[in-house]
C-alpha cells in the first residue's frame, strides 16, 4: 500500500478531480478495512504518538481496560486509566520509552475478578521512537488453566507418594500376619479362650487393612484400560453365575435378562466385570433379609445400558449424592471405595453411571456405555423403558432366565 501511495503522489499534480475522489475512496475503504481488523481483534491494541496521546485504540482496549473515554484522545494514556496501578505502570513505562513484555494486572468488573497481561512496545522509525504500541491480553482462563494444571501435577505426584506409601504398609501387615499365625501354633492347645480371642481379633484387623489398602491400591493407580469388543451379555452370566451361590445364601433370588441381538461393544472385561461385582455385592448387603436382584442388558440406538436393581433398603435422597464420593460408606467396615472405583472404571471406558432409589424401594444402578457408529445400525430393538424401581419388590420378571 505504501509503494502504491508513493507512485500515486507523483501523479497527484497531473489528476482530475474524479480521479483524486476514486483515490480518496480507496484509502477511506484500506483505512475501513484496517479498522475492521483491528476491531475484530480479540486482545486489545493502544497506539499511542510521540507526546503520549493515544490516536488508535480498538474494541477490545476499550473493553479491557479500565479507561476514561473523555480525556481518551486528549490527554496522555496514563491520564485515562482509572486503576492507580495501571496509571503509574503507564506514566513510568512511556515516560522512559522501555519495553515491557508480559506485565500483569488484576482488575475488579462487575464484582468479578479479571487478569490483564500489558506488553509496551516503542515504535521506531528511522531510528527514532514515533510513539508506542500497547498490547493488552485477558489472560483470566489461561491462569486458572494453569493453576489446574499445576494443582493435578501436585495431585499426582500425591498420589505416586500415596500409592508408594500404600504398598509399603502391606509389607509388614502380610508379616506381621505370619506371626500371629506363628504365636497361634507355638501356644497350641495351650492358648485360653482369652487370648485366641485376641489373636482372631487381631486377624480380622490385618485382613480389614489388606482389603483397605488394596482398595486404596486400585483407586489411585493409573488404570490400562484396554477396551476390545466383547458380548455384554456374556459378561453378565459369566457375574450372574459367579455370585448365585452367595445370592442364595443372602436368601436373594438373582433375575437375569439379556437384550436381543446386542452388538459386540468395547469394553475391557477385568475392569468392568469388577465394577459390577462392586455393584452386585453393595446390592446384596441392601437386603439383609432377602429380596430380588436384577441384572440386565438393554439396547438403544446409541448405547449399551447394564442394570444392577436390587429390592433392598434404598437410598435417601440425601445421600444419593454422596455414595460416589472417595471414602463414604454406611457399612460398618466398609472402605468407601467400591462405588468410587466403579464410578471410575464406567468413565475411564467413556461412559456414564447413575442411581435412583427410594428409601425402603431399592435402588437402580445404571452403567451407559456408549456404542461405536459402526454397530448402531446392529441392533433391532428400540429404546427401552427406564427401570422400574418397583419392579424388583414385585418379582422382576425375566426374559431369559432366572435363579
Amino acid at each position: 500500500m505504501r509503494k502504491f501511495l508513493e507512485r500515486v503522489m507523483d501523479k497527484v499534480p497531473r489528476m482530475n478531480d474524479e480521479s483524486i475522489r476514486g483515490l480518496l475512496r480507496i484509502l477511506a475503504d484500506e483505512n475501513d478495512r484496517l479498522e475492521t481488523v483491528l476491531d475484530s481483534m480479540l486482545d486489545g491494541i493502544v497506539v499511542c504518538g510521540d507526546n503520549h496521546v493515544p490516536i488508535l485504540v480498538n474494541k477490545a482496549a476499550e473493553r479491557l481496560l479500565p479507561l476514561s473515554q473523555a480525556e481518551l484522545f486528549e490527554a496522555p494514556l496514563w491520564a485515562s486509566m482509572r486503576d492507580e496501578d495501571m496509571a503509574a505502570f503507564f506514566h513510568s513505562v512511556l515516560m522512559d520509552e522501555e519495553t515491557v513484555l508480559d506485565r500483569e494486572f488484576s482488575i475488579e468488573r462487575s464484582s468479578r475478578a479479571f487478569i490483564l497481561s500489558l506488553s509496551v512496545t516503542p515504535l521506531v522509525k528511522d531510528g527514532r521512537i514515533g510513539g508506542t504500541l500497547v498490547h493488552v491480553e485477558e489472560t483470566t482462563d489461561k491462569r486458572k488453566r494453569e493453576a489446574r494444571l499445576r494443582r493435578a501435577e501436585s495431585l499426582a505426584s500425591l498420589t505416586t507418594l500415596a500409592a508408594g506409601v500404600a504398598h509399603e504398609i502391606k509389607n509388614p501387615l502380610g508379616s506381621i500376619s505370619i506371626h500371629v499365625q506363628l504365636v497361634r501354633k507355638a501356644l497350641g492347645k495351650a492358648a485360653s479362650p482369652t487370648v485366641s480371642r485376641y489373636l482372631d481379633i487381631v486377624n480380622e484387623e490385618i485382613d480389614r487393612l489388606n482389603r483397605i489398602v488394596v482398595d486404596f491400591l486400585f483407586a489411585v493407580r493409573p488404570m490400562d484400560i484396554a477396551p476390545i469388543n466383547d458380548d455384554p451379555n456374556a459378561l453378565i452370566r459369566e457375574l450372574a453365575e459367579f455370585m448365585r451361590v452367595e445370592a442364595e445364601e443372602c436368601g436373594v433370588e438373582l433375575v437375569e435378562s439379556y437384550a436381543k441381538d446386542m452388538p459386540p461393544v468395547p469394553f475391557d472385561k477385568r475392569y468392568l466385570k469388577q465394577a459390577l461385582l462392586n455393584l452386585v455385592k453393595n446390592a446384596l448387603a441392601a437386603m439383609p433379609d432377602g429380596g430380588t436382584l436384577r441384572l440386565a442388558t438393554e439396547g438403544t440406538v446409541d448405547e449399551l445400558r447394564i442394570i444392577v436393581q436390587d429390592s433392598g433398603t434404598g437410598i435417601s435422597d440425601e445421600l444419593q449424592g454422596k455414595i460416589f464420593e472417595p471414602y463414604y460408606t454406611t457399612k460398618e467396615n466398609g472402605t468407601g471405595l467400591g462405588l468410587t472405583l466403579a464410578y471410575k472404571i464406567v468413565k475411564e471406558h467413556g461412559g456414564e453411571m447413575s442411581v435412583r432409589s427410594r428409601t425402603g424401594q431399592g435402588s437402580v444402578f445404571v452403567i451407559s456405555l456408549p456404542i461405536p457408529q459402526r454397530e448402531r445400525r446392529m441392533i433391532t430393538e428400540g429404546p427401552s423403558q427406564e427401570p422400574d424401581i418397583d419392579a424388583c419388590g414385585e418379582g422382576c420378571e425375566s426374559e431369559e432366565g432366572s435363579a
